[in-house]
């Protein structure tokens, strides 16, 4: 581990709940302002009512923080699907709901090209000497340096599971997560998982975690 750790605040799923989101910042920007990195674990669409928001709201705020944004599972289907106009499969997973958010009237959907650019720039991993940031997973029987070595797995890490359910892992580092929704974060040895259910009536919660004091900070969702 590193002498100094970086501070850090990390932020779980938020699937197109802007008012949760705008509150949590909020509650955020006033106890730390800028003098941590926000580091966002994906999945800015789908399912939720107002996707726009959200990538208005991070936009605006990521002009006065250090932030750093993760593609998730979702996000990466919107890049897939939007361009080719091939929306059946994503609108499935709840991309109507996104397209929804950005259509005005009775006018076909267009996605802004600043809201397209973020998609585009958003990052599969964020590495830190004392942390591994991703949206899904890493190989649990893997060391990270070496699954980030392998440009074949790259795409699973938007997508695995496996790690949740194994208690043993080879990592070493701390792996920061979101993708699986459950009712209060997951920790066990070396992995921690943020996202709690925000946009689901059962769980419906936004969780940040702070680094390093691993202190769990949430919004109740008020979007619905």
């Amino acid at each position: 581990m590193s002498s100094e750790h970086q501070e850090i605040i990390a932020i779980g799923d938020i699937h197109g709940c802007s008012k949760t989101l705008k509150a949590l910042l909020e509650r955020l920007d006033a106890a730390y302002g800028n003098t941590r990195t926000f580091v966002f674990l994906g999945d800015y669409v789908d399912r939720g009512p107002d996707t726009k928001g959200v990538v208005d709201i991070l936009l605006d705020f990521a002009g006065n923080h250090n932030c750093v944004f993760l593609r998730g599972n979702h996000d990466a289907m919107l890049l897939m699907a939007y361009p080719r106009k091939f929306m059946l499969d994503w609108y499935d997973n709840g991309g109507d709901a996104t397209m929804e958010s950005y259509q005005k009237g009775d006018s076909d959907v267009e996605i802004p090209q600043r809201h397209l650019r973020f998609f585009i720039n958003t990052r599969l991993y964020y590495d830190t000497p004392d942390w591994f940031f991703v949206h899904g997973g890493v190989p649990p029987d893997m060391k990270i340096k070496d699954a980030v070595a392998q440009r074949s797995l790259w795409n699973s890490f938007l997508w695995r599971r496996d790690h949740i359910e194994t208690e043993d892992n080879v990592w070493e580092k701390t792996v920061i997560f979101g993708h699986t929704p459950v009712r209060t974060p997951i920790t066990g040895k070396n992995k921690i998982g943020i996202d709690t259910g925000c946009v689901y009536e059962h769980l419906g919660k936004l969780t940040a975690l702070l680094l390093p004091e691993m202190d769990f900070v949430q919004q109740q969702r008020i979007d619905f």
